[in-house]
């Protein structure tokens, strides 16, 4: 049975500062949990009854069988589907190298869970492996972030920093961003490697950030010259872009 004690503490890891505090984060539903189980290690796993009847139970230092009711009470879904797991954050270190040879997605201030875990699926369906983001943008492991990254977690790594004197000390590497006033996407030239930038919802890139820019895109609205929507969600945005550059990389 899941004791008040550790139902109060995966409870309380819906908020940042105790995310922090102990490290961890939790994910929910047999899929996620499969595509995370190997790459984070499982503090503990509680699974209700009548899911451990029906499956194998995933390896973790704890593992709790509990009612229905019980579940119910410490899960954060609407809907949850009987199995939740807690997993110890990675402690990973940035190389600041590797937008020599790769390109790299960077986030600049974005705030909606939901948008943040569709831009690491972006990453992680294009081969983009390393994801760095600014000190405002909504945390990584926040839970409607960890359940909308879809298991993109386990193979993009995240990194909070200073972007802009990240970007500072950048000499060579191309720094691309999106903006209403760029260059049509498609008659750019665009490198193998590179920081790829995508802005807040609402603000777009800050100006510190577009200050840094070396190459401004714009993705264009067809057909030219028509009323159309003001802008692209940035989920959507950053998946034109990301396809562009390997459509461009494989040809």
């Amino acid at each position: 049975m899941v004791s008040k004690n550790k139902a109060a503490f995966i409870q309380s890891l819906a908020i940042k500062k105790f995310r922090d505090q102990h490290q961890c984060f939790v994910a929910e539903g047999s899929r996620l949990i499969n595509d995370l189980h190997n790459s984070f290690s499982c503090r503990m796993l509680v699974a209700t009854t009548e899911w451990a009847n029906q499956h194998l139970l995933p390896a973790a230092s704890e593992q709790i069988i509990t009612d229905e009711k019980t579940f119910q009470k410490i899960s954060g879904q609407k809907q949850p589907q009987g199995i939740l797991a807690v997993y110890e954050m990675r402690r990973i270190s940035f190389n600041p190298t590797v937008a020599d040879t790769e390109l790299v997605m960077a986030l600049d201030n974005i705030q909606d869970p939901g948008n943040m875990g569709t831009l690491l699926r972006v990453a992680d369906w294009f081969g983009i492996r390393q994801v760095i983001c600014s000190q405002g943008t909504v945390d990584v492991y926040n839970p409607k972030t960890v359940q909308a990254t879809m298991g993109a977690l386990a193979r993009v790594d995240v990194y909070y920093l200073d972007l802009e004197q990240f970007l500072k000390l950048l000499s060579n590497t191309p720094v691309y961003g999106t903006f209403l006033d760029g260059q049509s996407i498609y008659e750019t030239a665009l490198s193998k490697n590179g920081i790829i930038i995508m802005g807040n919802e609402g603000n777009g890139i800050t100006p510190e950030i577009e200050k840094l820019v070396t190459s401004k895109l714009l993705i264009p609205s067809f057909p030219k010259n028509e009323a159309t929507s003001e802008s692209l969600n940035v989920g959507v945005a950053a998946a034109v872009i990301c396809s562009e550059f390997r459509r461009r990389i494989q040809s």
